[in-house]
């Protein structure tokens, strides 16, 4: 997502990912990542709602949501 908002640039997470260690583990985590950065990773995993309780009107829950 940082890189669809132009936070940060694919190059630059190519760059942080090309400076790691060979066994320091990296998590990235967000929407929308670019097809090479999905083919570079080991595990692309999507997650969808089913179900979430603000669609009955229950909002953000202290200690739940944040």
């Amino acid at each position: 997502m940082a890189i669809n908002l132009g936070l940060v640039t694919e190059s630059e997470v190519e760059s942080i990912l090309a400076a790691r260690g060979e066994m320091q583990h990296l998590v990235i985590t967000g929407r929308d990542a670019t097809e090479k950065l999905k083919e570079r990773a080991d595990l692309v995993t999507e997650m969808r709602e089913i179900k979430h309780p603000y669609q009955k009107g229950i909002l953000a829950q202290k200690g739940i949501d944040w």
